[in-house]
Parts: C-alpha cells; structure tokens; sequence
C-alpha cells in the first residue's frame, strides 16, 4: 500500500468516457460543433440556471465574467485570500483593483462581515463588485452576499469550481443549488481533472441574466457576431443584395479564443452523468475522515460533516503540518495545501499587502493540509491515510 501512490485528487475516466470521446474524434466537428451546446444546455438543467456557456477553462470563465460585467482600471474588487489565483487575477486582467477580505475561520469562506467593513468603509459606489468562492466544496451563503451586495450596488461572481452540486439552504428554508443563478450575476466550474467533471481542461459559466449571457457568447469567440439582427454594417457592404451573404460575420468586440473542443465537452457530458454519485461517494469519504479524527488533540480544525458541500477538499488544520506532509509523502500519500494566501503572493505584495493583513487567512495558511478526497479513493486506501496520519502523532 505504501508504495502505491495515493494523490489528493484523481479523475475517473470510464469506457463510457473513452468512447463518447473516439465517438466525437470520429464525427463531423473537433470544436464549434453540436456537442457544446448539448454539454452547456444539460449543465444549465444539471445546476438549476437559464443559460450556461462553455469555455475553455475556469480562468477564462472568470475573465469573460469580469469582462462581461465592465471591470476596467480603478474599479475595486472585493475577494477572499484562500483561493486560487485566478479568482483576483481575472479583476487585474481587466485593469482592476483587487482588495482582499479575510475568511471565517470557522468555514474557511470569504467573512462577509469583513466585507461589509469594507464596504462601509468608504463612500457607496467605491466597491464595484465582490467574488466570493465556494471553498473546498462548501456553499457560500449567496442570499446574505446578494443583499449585502445590493446595498452597496455591487455585482457579484460566485466562483463555484470547487462545488458543482454543492448548495445552501436560504432565509424560506428552500436548498439553493451553487451557480443557479438566483443570487449570483454570473457563476463559474471548472472541469480540471481533479474536479467532480472532468474534461481535461475546460470550464462554464452560468447565468440566469439574458444580456450578460449574450455578452459570453460574443466575447468566447474573439468578440464575433454572426447573425442577421446583430450586425452593424449594410447588407451591401457585406456584399448581399437583399440579404446578408452566409459566409458574412462581424468582429464587434475585442475577444479571446475562449471556446471548448466537442470532444471535451463529450467527455465532460459523460462525467456529468456520473455527478451525483460522485458526490455521494465524497460524502461518504469525508463523513469517515470526521469520524476518524473528530475527537484528536492534533487537529486544531476540520471542516467537517456540512449539508450541501460538495466536497472538492477535506481539509484538516493540525499541528507540525510540514512534518506531517514530509511523513506522508514518505509513505506515498501526496497531501496538498490549499492555499498559499493570494495577498502574500509576490505578485500582489507589490501593491502594498503584507502580513498581518489577513491574520485569520494567514493562521489557516500555517495549519491547513488537504487529504485525499476522490471518489475512486478505496476503503482500504483511506484507511491507510487514517492509519499513517494516526502513526505520525504516536
């Protein structure tokens, strides 16, 4: 067992996924085919939105989100710490301003009361929006985010890449599903290899706003319009007569080659069907890692058994954390960190953040690891886990 490497996260790639993809490889259309809008149109039903879109990964989501909603030099953003980078770096793509906000410690989320401080801070109107990121698998409370933002006339992106399938009860007693839209502007997944869907790289962004959703579809394809009712110049300089000629199109906007290939949206159908039983088996992972660990005087924190997460990460704070990591890696189990604060990150240092900033963000920093969590993850694997974490506070 301990020779057999055992990582923090794995896809699972099935017969049923090899051969939709060779299925696709094999048909009329490598990308701009008629697998995108199966893949975004099954996602929307999947996660409870009127729209979704398709791109090529969770990056370029945030990036046509942050697009789609106007950001552009001097305007402020308010998000977490404890993300990957893409969530601010999508503000400074754009020319923005990105301010971070520390995290509850209880949830590892974005604090809303310390956004609120923010907020209240400084003149209404100093804030454009706000992303607050579904951690680990865990639901941000959106309604709470959505009034909060409201009042101070920010957007909101929900970035949900660690959660499809995650979600939070709201104010009526009624399970919000992450990324449906009803709170937030605009959401983001990710379908990296060790997400819950898989499609080697890849992305989607959902919505339940018609224009903005029209905005991703121009801005995914080099800001490219093809459609009678949207173009601009004359049927006549398109060189028609009555009507515009069919190989006509108009560039209106300055976009990017965002799209994603047919046969990873193949790939990404096929996993999507296999979401909730996927899910499930995380549950059941994580509700064995909290039995396992919940009374022992080396963990400082866990995050627990939580109805609606979806269980990306499970993530233990202990004590001796590098040590623990060494040991671990000696006995083939590849723990992770999950995250390295943004605002520490020599990149964002350079705009006057420093330590001490983000002093719940930071003191999660110097205890958190990630153990394994997929859903091919054995018993008998996890149990070894267990067993060598057990050995090491012998």
């Amino acid at each position: 067992m301990g020779q057999k490497i055992i990582p923090y996260g794995r896809q699972n790639i099935t017969q049923q996924d090899i051969d939709v993809v060779i299925e696709t490889l094999q048909s009329d259309y490598l990308t701009q085919g008629p697998k995108i809008l199966e893949f975004e149109n099954a996602f929307a039903r999947y996660i409870g939105s009127k729209y979704a879109v398709a791109v090529a990964n969770g990056t370029a989501a945030l990036h046509l989100n942050a697009l789609a909603l106007g950001v552009k030099s001097g305007d402020k953003v308010i998000t977490t710490p404890i993300t990957f980078a893409a969530s601010a770096n999508c503000v400074r793509y754009c020319g923005g301003e990105v301010v971070f906000a520390d995290i509850d410690p209880e949830t590892y989320l974005l604090d809303i009361n310390a956004v609120r401080a923010l907020l209240e801070a400084s003149p209404k109107g100093t804030y454009q929006g706000i992303i607050p990121v579904d951690f680990a698998g865990r639901a941000a409370n959106l309604e709470a985010f959505r009034a909060l933002a409201d009042e101070f006339g920010c957007w909101i992106i929900q970035d949900s890449c660690h959660s499809p399938g995650g979600s939070f009860v709201d104010s009526k007693d009624v399970r919000q599903n992450c990324g449906n839209g009803q709170f937030a502007d605009l959401a983001i997944f990710s379908f990296h290899p060790v997400k819950h869907i898989a499609s080697g790289e890849g992305g989607m962004v959902t919505t339940n706003d018609e224009a903005l959703y029209k905005k991703l579809l121009k801005l995914r394809t080099h800001g490219i319009v093809k459609s009678d009712d949207l173009y601009t110049n004359s049927i006549a300089f398109a060189g028609g007569e009555d009507m515009y000629p069919l190989w006509y199109m108009e560039m209106q906007d300055l976009g990017f080659n965002y799209r994603l290939t047919d046969f990873q949206a193949a790939l990404g159908l096929s996993q999507l069907k296999r979401a909730d039983e996927g899910i499930i088996r995380r549950r059941e992972i994580a509700y064995t890692y909290f039995e396992a660990f919940k009374n022992k005087s080396f963990v400082k924190g866990q995050s627990g058994v939580i109805e609606g997460h979806a269980y990306h990460l499970y993530i233990l704070e202990v004590e001796d954390r590098l040590e623990l990591y060494n040991y671990l890696r000696s006995k083939s189990i590849f723990a992770q960190i999950h995250y390295i604060p943004c605002h520490l990150m020599p990149y964002y240092r350079q705009f006057g953040w420093k330590e001490g900033d983000m002093p719940q963000a930071e003191n999660y920093y110097k205890h958190c690891i990630s153990l394994p969590m997929f859903p091919t993850l054995t018993a008998e694997e996890q149990e070894f886990v267990i067993t060598t974490i057990n050995e090491f506070y012998v």
